[in-house]
């Protein structure tokens, strides 16, 4: 489409430059610019057209043209509204969808604009524009309509408007009432009272009393008898009445017309295909409820604004439901336009050009306009975040049929593509302690554990009250989370799990598990020491990429292959990696293009091989869906322009970052949509709402309300304190309401958590050589107190064997190994358990004591024995150990004495029996408190301290002691 000078009215000369919104009146059919102070504001004599502009994550903007009809506007008016909008249009370049906007029966997208509502004044434009502010403050009655975004309509003021299924605002001059009708939803009350601040700031300046009354509710209620008293007293409602706006459009078949001379004419077809749209015409395509408007990337101006007239015709033809006319150019067709298609190829052979775009971006600059914003823009490329505190304490489990085998430390890093894993990390949170429990799904693993992994997850979840974060991972699509928790991450081919061994006996498949002594290459990648990972690939040269660094050994021969296109850093990341996969052997350097010839041997000789580096999917700009899952199928609804508001405690939503997908769940979720979330996620990754392609093995979060982790918050301008509410959604917006403000948690927040990026004591990479990369000195475990490290010391192998370099993140990987199921590898000797006794003592230490500010900072080296509680304490001495004063607390505990052994009537069993991995548990106890049944001698001998001492720590670190004790 050609662009001329006449085509661009100087009203929208510099439109669409940056984000935001540009509104333009209509006035003697020409756009006249509305100031900002009077956005949202609208005259039902008048006719609008409004510009949405939007800058993507690549930095490109996107731009949706809307076009506002008052219900009073002239037809003449209208008219001109919708050419001015074809040619803003040809302005920006052809790319911008345009939506036609009737007073009423605005789309969702639109009204997301001016959240909560809009409310049309009286007049316009030719009536000198009566202003309600200037006038004494009348009675009105509105209708608000919508679960999501609402519809709010101006009624006659009279009872026979009202209705049991609508919810209505009453709006006197001293105070706004709410009126909830029986049938109408929590949501949609909890919606129409943002409606009631609107107005409540808006027309009293924010000064007035606001009531809420209930259908039903006789005159008991005094404000309830003083809302009725404005209808000249209580009387039945009447049945509502269907009108106009609430017809709804039948099942209506969808048609496609082609544009020929201005008419509309059938296009003849078995099945709807992309094939029938040719880019010299323009389209009709019927939908009913949606009409679009097709427009070839070779018409002309004159040719879309015939198009648009025609779909004008058929929207205003008699006996139609109302219906939203939407413009789309080829090549930038909406997923909503696709999905009515049969058939729509992921990729089309359009020739976009910047030709139009660039005519108009120099026409303007001649004139002396910043056209930044016409031009197309290069990608950002950001690093990704992992944006959670990586400093927590981490466990692993390996799925082995119907059971889970927890890690010890120094494999918990270690994964095999044939096995299933379960990891549970915790992390400090705002006020508490935050948990995200995950499963992995090697490439290679059965379906029966991966069945199996879920449903051991599940009950770790249950142990907690569903409250922590669950994620699905499966290999090869990892999220930066995962990658930054454990921070040194290797998979190895091959399974050491019986699933796995008796799948590839079925199948007759040759075991190729991992061997020491075998040959292997692994691919290197990552971005730093607190995000690296060996990937073990099939050991022939066309593995090898020319954009990575790989790790190539056989028994005792070792090679380090460097891409041409790898930097140092990504060299460095090799050495790490191969103190952890062989240490202690000199490896030979291998550069791309001067390998040795025992190096090619090795790989079955040579081979072309890829250079462009493996990008995963990357992160757009997130989409908000509400969901209903009744039935077993799964419906959404987008929310668009979304906030934290938008997420109501009774529903589950879904978050779609195009990378990962988030699912939320509300408090008030009934229990069996709860379960069903996982089911949800992964059925709307099977969908495929978004036209956009994404693997059904995508990373799936479960996230819920008032547990939510900072990678699921980071997309919202987030409060706590409004997740942490009780109560149903109208309820909690009913007290923000009437309080005035957003509601505040007394509670002592956390310390601020070490930044996302993970490691803080790491220098900048200008500043590391490799012997301070390498140095002992440097390891350090992943923010724990001393009397952690003293606990992680009585549960860790002694024997454990220590590498001679070890990288310095080795250590914090691998945080105490303290978990119910520890006692699997945990020794029964009465040492082991004196040594846990004292360990859980030095860990009450710094409940009940906190630590000197010089130790909190630079604690000091110690050991904790199976002795230490037997050294006597000098307490007055300020310079007392840490070691010392961990004793002195034991031994004061110990001799406490007077303690009832069943102050709750409670029967005494003794520990072996009550631990949560007894071969000869307990039935028909309280399994939430488990130390309860301990004697009290048993009780001071494993926990340190009185039942009465227990019972004054805080929740959660009752529970850190439980699990270490498997009570828990």
């Amino acid at each position: 489409m050609s662009v001329s000078m006449k085509d661009l009215d100087p009203a929208f000369q510099g439109a669409g430059q940056k984000a935001g919104l540009e509104i333009w009146r209509i006035e003697n059919f020409r756009p006249v610019p509305v100031p900002k102070s009077s956005y949202g504001k609208f005259f039902t004599g008048d006719s609008y057209v409004i510009l949405k502009t939007t800058a993507s994550k690549s930095g490109a903007l996107r731009h949706d043209i809307h076009y506002w009809l008052g219900k009073d506007t002239s037809q003449d008016e209208a008219g001109a509204a919708a050419i001015k909008t074809v040619e803003l249009d040809a302005a920006l370049g052809g790319r911008a969808v345009q939506y036609r906007e009737g007073q009423g029966h605005e789309t969702e997208k639109f009204l997301s604009y001016f959240k909560p509502c809009i409310i049309p004044q009286e007049g316009g434009v030719s009536s000198g524009f009566k202003h309600a502010e200037a006038e004494e403050h009348k009675t009105r009655l509105f209708v608000c309509k919508g679960k999501h975004v609402v519809h709010v309509k101006e009624v006659s003021f009279a009872r026979s408007s009202l209705n049991h299924d609508d919810i209505f605002i009453l709006d006197t001059k001293s105070k706004i009432f709410q009126f909830n009708g029986s049938n109408s939803s929590i949501q949609e009350r909890a919606k129409a009272l943002e409606v009631v601040q609107y107005i409540k700031d808006t027309y009293h300046d924010g000064k007035c009393e606001v009531a809420a009354v209930e259908d039903g509710k006789l005159m008991a209620d005094a404000e309830t008898g003083e809302f009725w008293a404005f209808f000249g007293g209580f009387a039945p409602l009447p049945r509502k009445t269907a009108s106009d706006e609430d017809k709804t459009v039948d099942t209506h078949p969808t048609k496609l017309l082609r544009i020929e001379k201005g008419n509309a004419e059938p296009v003849e077809a078995d099945s709807l295909t992309r094939d029938l749209l040719d880019t010299n015409k323009c389209y009709l395509l019927d939908c009913g409820i949606e009409v679009f408007v097709w427009m070839g990337r070779s018409t002309s101006l004159d040719e879309r604004k015939s198009a648009s007239g025609a779909a004008e015709e058929l929207v205003c033809s008699p006996d139609r439901p109302k219906s939203h006319i939407i413009r789309v150019i080829e090549g930038f067709e909406t997923v909503m336009f696709r999905s009515k298609f049969d058939s729509w190829p992921q990729t089309t052979n359009v020739a976009v050009s910047e030709d139009g775009r660039g005519k108009v971006a120099a026409l303007l600059k001649r004139q002396g306009v910043n056209v930044k914003g016409l031009l197309k823009s290069d990608p950002v490329k950001e690093e990704p975040q992992p944006y959670i505190d990586c400093t927590g304490n981490l466990q692993v489990w390996r799925v082995n049929g119907q059971e889970k085998i927890l890690l010890p430390a120094s494999d918990q890093s270690k994964f095999y593509s044939g096995d299933c894993y379960i990891f549970q990390y915790s992390y400090p949170g705002e006020d508490k302690e935050e948990y995200l429990i995950g499963t992995w799904f090697g490439k290679q693993s059965v379906e029966g554990e991966r069945a199996s992994a879920i449903s051991l997850a599940s009950k770790m979840l249950e142990s907690l009250k569903f409250l922590p974060a669950q994620a699905r991972i499966y290999e090869g699509n990892e999220p930066i989370q995962l990658y930054s928790i454990f921070q040194s991450f290797i998979v190895f081919k091959g399974g050491l799990s019986d699933g796995y061994k008796n799948d590839i006996a079925e199948k007759g498949i040759p075991d190729d598990t991992y061997k020491e002594d075998g040959i292997a290459l692994f691919r290197v990648q990552g971005t730093g020491p607190d995000n690296m990972q060996a990937i073990q690939v099939e050991a022939v040269a066309s593995s090898l990429n020319s954009s990575y660094c790989y790790i190539l050994h056989s028994d005792s021969t070792i090679f380090t292959w460097s891409g041409s296109l790898t930097t140092s850093d990504n060299q460095e990341l090799v050495e790490r990696q191969l103190d952890l996969i062989k240490p202690n052997v000199q490896s030979k350097t291998q550069k791309e293009g001067a390998e040795s010839d025992q190096f090619w041997d090795l790989l079955g000789g040579k081979s072309e091989y890829p250079s462009q580096k493996i990008v995963r999917e990357a992160e757009s700009d997130p989409h908000l869906f509400s969901c209903d899952f009744s039935k077993g199928n799964l419906k959404v609804t987008e929310i668009y322009n979304f906030t934290q508001d938008d997420l109501m405690t009774e529903d589950i939503f879904i978050l779609d970052s195009h990378s990962d997908i988030f699912v939320w769940v509300g408090q008030q979720v009934d229990t069996k949509n709860r379960a069903q979330a996982l089911t949800i996620g992964e059925s709307f990754l099977e969908c495929d709402f978004l036209l956009e392609k994404l693997s059904r093995e995508s990373p799936i979060y479960i996230v819920m309300e008032g547990s939510e982790p900072p990678f699921f918050t980071r997309f919202f301008k987030w409060d706590s304190a409004k997740s942490a509410m009780h109560g149903n959604s109208f309820q909690r917006k009913l007290t923000l309401l009437k309080s005035g403000g957003t509601p505040t948690v007394d509670k002592p927040k956390r310390r601020t958590p070490v930044s996302y990026g993970g490691r803080s004591s790491v220098p900048e990479k200008s500043q590391r050589s490799r012997s301070m990369s390498f140095s002992p000195d440097r390891v350090r475990v992943r923010g724990r107190s001393p009397a952690f490290n003293a606990l992680a010391a009585n549960f860790e192998n002694p024997n454990a064997r220590n590498l001679s370099t070890p990288p310095p993140v080795v250590r914090k990987l691998y945080p105490r190994s303290v978990t119910p199921d520890s006692g699997n590898l945990a020794s029964k000797s009465s040492g082991n358990l004196a040594s846990k006794s004292s360990a859980i003592a030095a860990l009450t230490a710094t409940f009940e004591q906190p630590p000197r500010a010089r130790e909190a900072l630079m604690p000091r080296s110690l050991k904790v024995s199976p002795e230490a509680p037997k050294q006597k304490p000098e307490t007055n001495d300020k310079e007392n150990s840490i070691s010392s004063r961990i004793g002195s607390l034991t031994i004061q505990e110990d001799v406490k004495e007077g303690e009832a052994e069943d102050e709750e009537g409670l029967p005494i069993y003794p520990y072996e029996q009550l631990k949560t991995t007894s071969t000869d548990p307990v039935t028909e106890i309280d399994v939430t408190k488990r130390e309860t049944y301990l004697s009290s001698e048993e009780f001071r001998e494993k926990f340190g301290m009185t039942k009465d001492a227990f019972s004054k720590l805080p929740k959660w670190k009752q529970n850190k002691l439980k699990m270490a004790l498997q009570l828990f």
